[in-house]
């Protein structure tokens, strides 16, 4: 049966050839002259959409509008006027029309309105399908031939674009080419990072990276003597960001959006300490031993992010810049910080946020039950992200920020990765516990799955004892010991983790917003 169309005019016989049209395109047209008499069929009646003149004796259009939104919410309602004024469209509109039309009535466009409603979702998908079908192969080609740190931003950013349009369709087929689209460019870019990755350390032609974003992207924006709020997000993927950026952009002109690679291990302890330092780790460890806390150490890894950073300002001759730090953890602190921040403003020009919300969802994932029923995969953790944001007393701070006049920079320090395939690892007690990187002596792993590192010296790495050696997982790989293999990979299967080589780990966002 068509879908149940209900319109009300209190010229309805004027438009008798409007509902013998709809009515031979498959429609089943209800129609009354009064509002009246339509408030009483609406509750006991599964009409689809209405169909309302604005302009009518007794119960007008928008009276009506307000009394069928009480009775059914949801119900669709489009508006027929003749009247364009500003203030009855802002009216109408709040009160969630879903849309309008002007008079006179044209019968293709309240055919096209109805499209709009009720097939748009299956012209969105089918259009979608048929250009992701159409740029398959380009992107496969683009895959083989990708040269440059720049080729493989591009990519992914497409990847990206194309993983959010996926959001909203039912093609599981399309989605699962998709999917294996992903993987074989994870696969092609852990061959480009194992075969550039080392250059880039030691040479001036490399990518922005976790030591040097800080001096590339976010000095130049304070040297300008701008007020800044530097936002660090930890373990945001560049997915997510593209999911929430609507959230913060709305309070700004502008978003100027860079992409930077993020260093290895692609984990909190080092990149981002190497952010706020603007150094790599083996430099912080040299030059402010009291800051670098080690992988065998007890002590939180990033407890000195604030005295990193000071002591960066200074290098950069920024010393004078009156900054301030802080961490949330928790939505008490969150709060505190955002009925606070007027007064903080006022004594700071630079403020740093790290937020660590994201962070501790992929980690509760792992660990809790219904969160690991809520996130089932990429498209549900973008979704939980971004309910999560939109409802935050985070997004209050931002608002604050921009009517004090800051300019607001958000990034990262990495991202992370749905593992599934169990890599085999052996390592003594003194082995880092990591599942997506690894530090010891005597590593024992399958080569194909890892890239090693024998000198981490060379790559600006600590090293515990003379024969330390790092290992990092590849594409969507986890390491595993033998010991209890089994109970170990049904445990962390599927879960998000971070620290190894794949592009929702290392690719990742700094964008700054005027």
């Amino acid at each position: 049966m068509g879908k149940k169309i209900l319109w009300i005019d209190d010229e309805i016989e004027l438009l008798e050839p409007h509902i013998i049209f709809l009515k031979n395109k498959g429609y089943e047209v209800i129609y009354v002259n009064n509002a009246a008499e339509a408030l009483e069929l609406i509750p006991i009646n599964n009409f689809d959409v209405v169909l309302l003149d604005e302009n009518m004796p007794g119960i007008g259009g928008l009276e009506a509008l307000q009394r069928i939104k009480e009775i059914k919410y949801n119900l669709p309602v489009i508006m027929v006027t003749k009247n364009e004024a500003e203030d009855i469209m802002e009216e109408a509109i709040g009160e969630k029309i879903t849309d309008y039309i002007l008079k006179p009535v044209n019968p293709n466009q309240v055919l096209i309105s109805l499209k709009k409603i009720f097939k748009s979702d299956e012209i969105i998908e089918k259009k979608t399908v048929k250009n992701y079908q159409q740029e398959f192969r380009k992107i496969s080609m683009d895959l083989m031939y990708a040269q440059s740190y720049e080729d493989w931003i591009q990519l992914y950013l497409k990847l990206i674009q194309w993983d959010i349009s996926f959001d909203k369709l039912s093609d599981v087929e399309m989605s699962a080419i998709l999917s294996n689209q992903k993987e074989e460019a994870n696969s092609l870019f852990s061959k480009f990072i194992e075969n550039n990755y080392h250059d880039w350390l030691h040479s001036e032609h490399k990518p922005v990276m976790s030591h040097t974003a800080f001096n590339d992207v976010v000095r130049p924006v304070i040297s300008n003597h701008n007020k800044v709020l530097l936002l660090m997000i930890d373990n945001l993927r560049y997915d997510q960001w593209k999911i929430i950026e609507p959230l913060f952009s709305k309070y700004f002109n502008s978003v100027n959006e860079k992409s930077y690679f993020s260093i290895l291990p692609s984990a909190t302890q080092y990149a981002r300490n190497s952010f706020f330092a603007g150094l790599l780790p083996l430099e912080i460890e040299k030059k402010f031993p009291q800051y670098w806390i080690g992988e065998n150490d007890d002590e939180h890894k990033n407890q000195y992010e604030n005295e990193l950073l000071t002591a960066q300002l200074q290098r950069l001759g920024l010393k004078n810049i009156r900054n301030k730090y802080f961490k949330i953890l928790n939505a008490e602190f969150e709060k505190k910080i955002s009925d606070e921040f007027k007064h903080h403003s006022s004594n700071a020009d630079f403020i740093t946020i790290v937020y660590n919300f994201i962070d501790i969802l992929s980690h509760a994932k792992t660990n809790n039950n219904i969160v690991n029923e809520l996130i089932r995969d990429d498209k549900t953790f973008r979704s939980l992200t971004y309910t999560w944001f939109e409802n935050s007393s985070l997004l209050k701070i931002i608002q604050s920020a921009a009517e004090e006049g800051y300019k607001l920079i958000i990034t990262t320090d990495h991202g992370t990765i749905y593992v599934k395939k169990p890599s085999k690892v052996i390592g003594d007690k003194e082995s880092s516990t990591n599942l997506r990187y690894k530090l010891g002596k005597n590593l024992q792993y399958d080569e194909k799955d890892v890239y090693a590192v024998s000198d981490p010296e060379d790559y600006f790495l600590p090293k515990v004892n003379l024969n330390s050696k790092y290992i990092f997982a590849k594409e969507n790989r986890f390491f595993a010991y033998p010991k209890n293999y089994n109970h170990y990979v049904n445990y962390y299967k599927d879960t998000y983790q971070h620290g190894g080589i794949s592009l929702e780990e290392m690719i990742i966002p700094i964008a700054v917003l005027e």
